[in-house]
């Protein structure tokens, strides 16, 4: 049953609504768009053309990141679902567990993650398959969890840098004594100087 234009635009507003007003071509069909319909409405001024196959509501608010939103709508797989989760220096960004400004945007995409096009030069692709508790959700992206962020860099920076930003984030409580117990085996050890002044009395 063909649904209504006011039904349509209803439909694609709720899904927009939750990914800053961003939405796959997919989405659209799905809300009651037809495919043929989008150039329609892109001439008309009523949809922006962000990137093949991802789009905007003009009139709707510019999200503070919408790069975030934008190229994780990008990572999405055959099925139409976001694979993509901003992880290393990207991560402790967002937790602002640093003061780096990374050129490119980090994202954990699973190992089997395949794309045809061509990776976006602003991405740098880590491949790895990622544990639900390591995931946190934002309004369109996800985002490692700050443990896993020190996980992944612990080779990458500085070990002043990563302790600074693990002593920050478990003072914030971003990391949790839980979180430290989970991941003991996987943090570097340097992070726990005083765990050797206690094995060598």
């Amino acid at each position: 049953m063909k649904r209504s234009s006011k039904e349509s635009q209803a439909n694609l507003f709720a899904i927009a609504e939750g990914q800053g007003g961003y939405f796959t071509g997919k989405q659209a069909e799905e809300a009651g768009f037809d495919r043929t319909h989008h150039s329609y409405h892109i001439q008309a001024g009523n949809w922006q053309r962000e990137h093949r196959g991802i789009f905007r509501l003009a009139q709707y608010p510019m999200p503070e990141r919408p790069d975030l939103i934008l190229w994780s709508l990008w990572s999405r797989n055959r099925d139409g679902v976001p694979e993509g989760v901003y992880s290393h220096q990207t991560a402790l960004s967002l937790y602002d567990m640093t003061d780096m400004m990374p050129s490119k945007l980090h994202m954990t995409v699973p190992t089997k993650f395949r794309r045809m096009a061509e990776t976006p030069a602003i991405l740098e692709l880590h491949f790895a398959d990622l544990a639900a508790n390591e995931i946190e959700d934002r309004e369109g992206y996800r985002v490692t969890s700050p443990i896993r962020a020190i996980v992944d860099m612990s080779s990458e920076v500085p070990h002043e840098m990563l302790t600074e930003a693990f002593s920050d984030a478990r003072s914030r409580g971003l990391i949790t004594e839980k979180d430290v117990t989970q991941y003991r085996d996987k943090l570097p050890a340097f992070l726990f100087p005083n765990s050797k002044k206690l094995q060598a009395t």
